[in-house]
């Protein structure tokens, strides 16, 4: 990278650090306890790094930072930079649905209690969320009965005061009317104020107080009332038994959970209140670069409690990963609440039972979402289409394979096939390459397209399929088998990680073979830019485009895959590489006994007797691979 920071500049302080496009505009923010630790990862193994960050990296243009006191300074800066940058890179946490609350308009001069849907207003206080706005209602038209708030709407409320008479409710003593004057507003705010603090949790004083003029309702022998009382109290007792008791009375948590894909990422929040559940509550994120579960947690927390109220925090929080930075994120969250915040992972007993609910509604959320994303046929349809009249084919491209190729400075090159049909991936077509050539990026991408389509030809010209006759009757299907053939089927579009020159040798490889039925294209990196072969210039999709997010999942996928299958191979070549230097070893030995004992380390602590039940391997040998493997001298 031309704009990486000169060797020993970076300080080894706190801090947060901003990259840069060529337009000056601010793409990503993070912090670091260490800056040079940190922002050294970014430039040292590129192959390694997630593909967002890659693509973050060509991006950028420009890197620079600011140097802090404390941690806790650094996630503030990084929260407060992240909402004035709107950094298109960093982690954004999005509902996976929109959430009803239950509001009490406290702002207003007559609160009114409501059903509301997005953004927060000044001035109002929220109760949930719930899953259903049906819930809310119930819980609302059994609380109206001990605490009768206004719920109309500000035109209805100004019309009743204009003809002097009271809606409905009014009259069926749902509502304290203060719109005729029934009630002062003082009164009425009385009203909303005890209906808040009932919906947050402190129920038991209402329900003492109720039960005692009950009693003494009825010893002075005023029955009717006592008996309305009486309705009050069970109105009251209904309307927290919908609300599962899950902790001990006083638990005041919020208990968060993860599930995540190499991709995207769902959280799933449970609100806890006086031990109650009290709403509910899912986000889905897509992943900027390689996270951990504690890294994504941090994230979240920030996202969702730096602006929140005081009294809207709870005193525990309860999450799947520690935060790498928790007692700084600890005490950021305490000067929130203005008392004491707890983050910490619950290990055993109830709260333990409860984080394993939440996982589970993490994990459906995140099947969920990824079936309306990649099942909504609509949605593909539009995708494929706009492929299409973006790389100007006659059709859409219903079947797309994509290439990768996946090294460590050139050793162990690899390279992957995925195949998408539809808009969803066919992971049974998915094929891996070990590349023999060792001349770059562009010659690997020509030699795996010339081998995977010559092995489509090949399979057609011995079922006939060129001479449009089949020999076997079956076409791409193996007779023995019934299944495809492993390269039966030739894609619509071919697209292959990288830009131009990755492109022009794919295209290359398919002149070379005499197919002209096939499009080519290259999606690189930097600015996610469309590559044509021949083309000087880029095709630009529009970045929230149906058909670029194809392409990126498509692109991401078999990154995924050509990295899994390198890893694999450097690892057994690791594994290989500690028995080279026993003598009289050869390479189907060293298979025989990797297989058998299925690790070097288990090898190693095996006997000579125990390592001569591996055939071809005497005693003799034996021996001189026990002292080896030990470090003695045979």
């Amino acid at each position: 990278m031309s704009f990486r920071p000169r060797p020993g500049s970076i300080p080894e302080s706190p801090g947060v650090y901003r990259f840069r496009d060529a337009h000056g505009r601010v793409i990503y923010v993070g912090k670091a306890k260490s800056l040079r630790q940190r922002l050294n990862s970014y430039f040292a193994d590129f192959s390694a790094l997630h593909p967002r960050t890659q693509t973050m990296l060509t991006t950028a243009a420009d890197v620079d930072w600011t140097v802090v006191g404390t941690e806790v300074e650094a996630l503030q800066l990084e929260y407060s930079w992240i909402k004035e940058f709107d950094p298109r890179f960093n982690v954004k946490y999005r509902d996976d649905k929109s959430y009803p609350y239950l509001a009490v308009t406290m702002g207003e001069d007559f609160p009114r209690v409501q059903v509301m849907r997005g953004a927060k207003r000044k001035g109002t206080r929220y109760f949930g969320p719930y899953s259903h706005a049906w819930a809310i209602r119930e819980t609302v038209d059994l609380l109206l009965r001990v605490f009768p708030v206004r719920t109309c709407s500000s035109g209805v409320f100004k019309r009743a005061g204009q003809i002097g008479r009271p809606c409905l409710l009014g009259y069926i003593d749902k509502c304290s009317a203060p719109c005729v004057g029934r009630v002062t507003p003082d009164e009425h705010r009385a009203l909303a104020e005890d209906f808040c603090d009932f919906m947050a949790g402190n129920t038991g004083r209402f329900i003492k107080r109720l039960e005692k003029e009950m009693r003494e309702a009825a010893a002075e022998q005023e029955y009717e009332r006592a008996a309305r009382l009486r309705d009050d109290v069970q109105a009251l007792q209904r309307a927290l038994e919908k609300q599962a008791v899950v902790l001990g009375e006083g638990t005041d948590a919020d208990v968060i959970a993860l599930a995540e894909d190499p991709l995207e990422a769902a959280v799933q929040v449970f609100y806890v209140r006086g031990g109650r559940i009290r709403g509910q509550r899912g986000w889905v994120v897509d992943k900027v670069e390689e996270t951990s579960p504690g890294e994504l947690v941090e994230q979240f927390l920030l996202q969702m409690y730096a602006e929140a109220s005081s009294d809207s925090m709870p005193r525990e929080v309860l999450v799947p990963a520690l935060p790498p930075d928790n007692e700084a994120v600890a005490e950021l969250l305490s000067e929130q609440r203005r008392a004491r915040v707890e983050v910490r992972v619950p290990q055993r007993g109830d709260k333990r039972s409860l984080m394993e609910t939440v996982e589970r509604n993490a994990k459906e959320s995140l099947a969920q979402h990824k079936i309306r994303r990649a099942g909504d046929l609509t949605t593909r349809s539009k995708a494929l289409q706009e492929i299409s009249d973006a790389l100007g084919l006659d059709q859409a491209p219903l079947r797309i394979e994509c290439y990768d190729v996946s090294h460590l400075q050139g050793e162990n090159v690899v390279a992957s096939m995925v195949v998408f049909e539809d808009g969803l991936a066919r992971k049974s077509e998915y094929r891996r390459f070990a590349v023999k050539t060792k001349e770059g990026d562009v010659a690997s991408i020509h030699e795996v397209i010339m081998r995977r389509f010559r092995r489509y030809l090949e399979e057609r010209s011995a079922t006939g399929e060129l001479a449009a006759d089949d020999d076997d009757g079956h076409g791409p299907i193996d007779p023995e088998t019934g299944r495809p053939r492993k390269f039966a089927y030739p894609p619509n579009l071919v697209v292959v990680d990288g830009a131009g020159p990755q492109a022009a040798a794919a295209q290359r490889a398919l002149d070379e073979l005499g197919i002209d039925d096939v499009a080519v294209c290259g999606l690189a990196k930097r600015l996610e830019e469309v590559w044509l072969p021949g083309d000087d210039q880029p095709v630009i999709m529009p970045r929230s485009s149906e058909g670029l997010y194809l392409l990126q999942r498509v692109r991401d996928e078999a990154h995924r895959f050509a990295i899994t299958y390198h890893r694999s191979k450097r690892s057994k070549t690791v594994k290989e590489s500690a028995l080279d230097g026993v003598p009289g070893l050869g390479p189907a030995r060293r298979q025989a006994l990797l297989k058998h004992f299925g690790s070097v380390k288990k090898l190693r602590e095996a006997t000579a007797a125990e390592i001569c039940e591996v055939p071809g391997i005497g005693p003799s040998i034996a021996e001189v691979i026990v002292s080896t493997l030990k470090g003695e001298s045979p």
